[in-house]
């Protein structure tokens, strides 16, 4: 259990799948009340009765967070329902675009800049007052992936968009460094999301057995990922704020 998470009230997007559900499980695990926000109501609905039921607190708000009323909303449901707003993981993000740059319509492109670029934008946009009002300051992640951090050939736009999640973080974390309000980008490698086997074109379901290509070898788990950001939504991690956090298997290393 992470300390520091215990009477804490977080907002999680993307909250239904993958990363976002392993966050929201284990927020919700370390005593935090947990904010949901996705745009699938049945299942979404399904994750927060289940931590209900365990005995956590969870809420479910059914949001396109690239929608700023939307990303509002969340918002207000938080502090409405819990109170408080104390930490935040921004967490959306999709592929759209892909194939080499002279390919990619602007379809995709605005696609890929709204799911991964605007939908933070509008979060921050939000967020940040609502942990100011709450006082005693808090913890914003952004996730970038290592997408953030290289130019990667074949997916500009989601490269372009990822770069833009790395400097909008950077830059809310100066303007509320002296706040208390910390935000971090997580530069997340390969993990074992239905996103990623769906680009290596294997079944959802069932052992990951390609190697991964980054120097481990392997994907991470999405519960490994969950795990540091619970870390980085504590008070533990007080001091760290404006940084771009590899969890990738050694990637950027190279």
């Amino acid at each position: 259990m992470a300390a520091g998470l215990t009477s804490k009230v977080v907002v999680i997007t993307g909250g239904t799948s993958g990363i976002g559900r392993a966050v929201v499980e284990r927020v919700a695990a370390d005593g935090a009340a947990v904010v949901l926000a996705a745009r699938r109501p049945d299942v979404g609905a399904q994750v927060a009765a289940d931590i209900n039921a365990k005995g956590g607190r969870a809420l479910f708000v059914a949001a396109d967070v690239t929608v700023e009323a939307d990303a509002e909303r969340v918002v207000r449901a938080a502090v409405t329902e819990f109170g408080r707003l104390d930490g935040v993981f921004n967490n959306v993000g999709g592929v759209h675009g892909t194939g080499m740059l002279p390919t990619v319509d602007e379809a995709h492109w605005r696609a890929d800049l709204e799911q991964n670029l605007t939908s933070v934008f509008y979060g921050l946009k939000h967020q940040i007052p609502a942990i100011a009002a709450s006082g005693g300051g808090g913890s914003i992640v952004t996730n970038a992936s290592t997408y953030g951090c290289a130019g990667i050939p074949g997916a500009a736009p989601y490269v372009a968009a990822k770069h833009g999640v790395v400097g909008l973080t950077r830059a809310a974390a100066l303007e509320n460094a002296d706040r208390g309000i910390r935000v971090n980008a997580l530069v997340t490698g390969n993990v074992d999301t239905p996103l990623f086997r769906s680009l290596l074109g294997v079944p959802l379901d069932g052992p990951l057995e390609a190697r991964a290509p980054n120097p481990s070898g392997r994907a991470a788990r999405p519960e490994e990922i969950a795990a540091f950001v619970a870390f980085l939504l504590s008070d533990e991690a007080a001091f760290i704020t404006g940084a771009a956090l590899a969890i990738d298997g050694g990637a950027t290393a190279q």
